[in-house]
């Protein structure tokens, strides 16, 4: 689906709807309305317009592979089969571009403008046939939109961004690492930082030597006792 659209609706078509039979259109008077008729078909469209989401999507210009198989039944044309294409997309884990390819299956009915499936289903619940063509590009569109993942990875392993300098892990290395420090110690570190000496308890101290007139105490005595 486009980017940014929402959920995938039923597309009526409008007075100016298919014309030919080319690209996305088909073509299917060739079925006569007959119930069980069968045509296979293999179709090669470039598509114009970007299909898929935001972040990965067939880009404009892309070749889009169509092997259908298409079914009259009583209601309309049963379409079965499969569309595939190339994708790019930006990686939702480390922003890198890459390419990819897509394959979505089809099952879908297109109701003739004269059935009882016509006439008493809404228009959201069921596609419709317009002057015997089939205009594939909606069912297309609603299908690459449900198919393509909303988080495109460029590998199921991808490790992303590093959280701290924002380089890819996957060509940072093993090695790569920062040391993180808890907040709750930053200023005790950088208190660590600035203060002076080299840690020794005795260095830098700032009391008083106590053992000083310890020694000179001992000097009085041995002095009185030599007088006496």
């Amino acid at each position: 689906m486009p980017a940014g659209s929402g959920s995938p609706s039923r597309h009526r078509k409008t007075s100016s709807g298919p014309v030919s039979d080319a690209g996305f259109v088909l073509d299917v008077r060739n079925l006569g309305r007959r119930p069980g008729t069968l045509r296979e078909m293999h179709r090669t469209v470039t598509e114009h317009g970007r299909l898929g989401l935001d972040l990965i999507a067939i880009p404009a210009d892309a070749e889009v592979e169509l092997d259908l198989q298409l079914q009259a039944v009583s209601e309309g044309v049963l379409v079965t089969g499969t569309a595939s294409g190339p994708t790019v997309g930006e990686c939702s884990r480390c922003l890198e571009p890459f390419d990819d390819q897509v394959q979505i299956r089809l099952t879908e009915l297109f109701a003739y403008p004269d059935s009882n499936t016509e006439q008493t289903t809404e228009d959201a619940e069921v596609y419709r046939m317009e002057d015997d063509l089939i205009d594939l590009e909606p069912v297309i569109v609603d299908a690459i939109g449900l198919e393509l993942p909303l988080q495109p990875l460029c590998s199921p392993d991808c490790a992303g961004l590093c959280p701290e300098c924002g380089v890819r892990m996957a060509v940072a290395g093993p090695d790569h690492g920062h040391e993180i420090l808890d907040p709750r110690w930053a200023k005790l570190a950088q208190f660590a930082t600035d203060a002076p000496g080299t840690g020794d308890p005795a260095e830098g101290s700032t009391h008083p030597d106590r053992s000083a007139p310890a020694a000179a105490d001992a000097d009085v005595v041995s002095e009185n006792q030599e007088e006496k």
